[in-house]
């Protein structure tokens, strides 16, 4: 009897260390499945459970378009991901499930996400789907209401990069503007901001208003599309206050403190995470006699013209036609300048890189271009460089604006 009593003690005892021990591995292992390190080029973490992006959610938006004649803005990056890492593009799928899409709205760059920045999109017809493709770049950027004659639904679905003057957001107003005109809901399928993490920069004057600025609000606005059309909404910016019947599908396992690595350029002059993380630094120089590295293989990574001073920039270059950029500022010329593609990621917009060139460049005077004041959405930043004022002094000119920015753009996130 006290053997077996000792038997079933000692055995019991067994028993509790294996189950402790097992606690500990599972939860040493779950752990592991939550955190893991971000790319290299940041030290964040961030959760290894998969971003789940709006389009693969099909069963939360095909019981909402069933039935019904649709309508699809969308461009390259309007793609449905498979397990294995591979994807189907959002409309051949859905043709492919019998919805019936009626037509594709093509932005800036086409539909399938070819042409030249400021390249005039032409209508046509995909050569795949056969689909007749509208372009909403151009002349016609709002579709019209025989555009949209015959639609029970629109669902927009484009891989934004959070810059004021990324054009797709301009799009998305007048898609909204043009369905809410004519009682058409849309569908917002999300994607994650590679850009969300902060907000910086002037907030844009409406006097400044255009298709690269639309909005009273910072160069780097930190907000989803999904977010970013929530808010379009409820500020009222569509022309007379209309607001569009709207339904976002939201990321699954995203918020904006993660990275976000987009698989599919989004457009022809943004190759790679480094050039989404400089673009909103770096675009400035599109209203200057600047190269940004159109016409290279390093866009919005370098910069660099023939009028900066060679012995304070090394760094050389010639752009050169290529795909997306046919005719580069500066084409066949010797531009000094620097290479920025093994920088650190920054959270801020830089502006020391662009203060630098107009301080080294030979005739100041001819520095800026009539683009730039569009892009800064005011005429103060230019004021401000030129009058020597340095990155520091001129970013704080942006507290108070950037303060109730913010505020206001509580007002309309979805995610924290």
């Amino acid at each position: 009897m006290k053997f077996n009593i000792f038997k079933n003690t000692v055995l019991l005892f067994v028993l509790v260390i294996i189950s402790c021990a097992s606690k500990v591995k599972n939860e040493k292992t779950e752990t592991q499945s939550k955190i893991a390190p971000q790319n290299q080029s940041s030290n964040k973490l961030q959760v290894i459970e998969k971003i789940v992006v709006g389009a693969n959610q099909t069963e939360k938006y095909l019981p909402l378009i069933s039935g019904k004649r649709v309508g699809i803005v969308a461009n390259q990056t309007s793609v449905i991901f498979k397990n294995d890492g591979t994807y189907t593009h959002l409309v051949d799928s859905l043709v492919a499930l019998k919805v019936p899409v009626q037509k594709v709205f093509a932005p800036e760059h086409g539909f399938r996400g070819t042409a030249d920045a400021g390249e005039v999109v032409k209508d046509g017809i995909d050569t795949k789907t056969k689909l007749p493709i509208v372009s909403l770049y151009g002349k016609n950027k709002k579709p019209s209401a025989e555009q949209l004659k015959g639609l029970d639904v629109v669902i927009f679905d484009i891989q934004d990069v959070g810059a004021r003057f990324y054009t797709y957001i301009s799009s998305l107003h007048y898609v909204m503007e043009a369905c809410a005109e004519q009682q058409i809901p849309v569908i917002i399928l999300d994607r994650p901001n590679p850009n969300g993490q902060y907000i910086d920069g002037p907030i844009l004057k409406k006097e400044n208003k255009s298709f690269v600025g639309m909005h009273p609000i910072p160069v780097v606005h930190g907000m989803t599309v999904g977010e970013y059309a929530n808010m379009i909404n409820g500020e009222k910016w569509l022309e007379n206050a209309v607001q569009c019947e709207l339904i976002v599908i939201p990321n699954k396992n995203y918020n904006h403190t993660l990275s976000y690595s987009l698989p599919i350029k989004p457009s022809p002059n943004l190759p790679n995470d480094q050039s989404i993380n400089l673009y909103p630094s770096l675009c400035f120089f599109e209203g200057t006699n600047v190269s940004a590295g159109r016409g290279t293989d390093h866009q919005f990574q370098i910069f660099g013209s023939p009028f900066l001073n060679k012995d304070l920039f090394s760094f050389q270059f010639t752009p050169q036609a290529n795909d997306g950029a046919k005719y580069p500022k500066h084409q066949n010329k010797l531009c000094y300048g620097k290479n920025l593609s093994e920088e650190k990621n920054i959270d801020f917009l830089n502006l020391a890189w662009l203060i630098e060139a107009y301080q080294n460049t030979k005739n100041q005077k001819e520095f800026f271009n009539n683009f730039f004041i569009k892009l800064a959405g005011t005429d103060k930043l230019q004021q401000q460089i030129e009058a020597g004022l340095t990155a520091e002094e001129i970013r704080a000119t942006w507290k108070d604006g950037l303060e109730a920015f913010k505020k206001t753009r509580g007002n309309y996130l979805i995610y924290p």
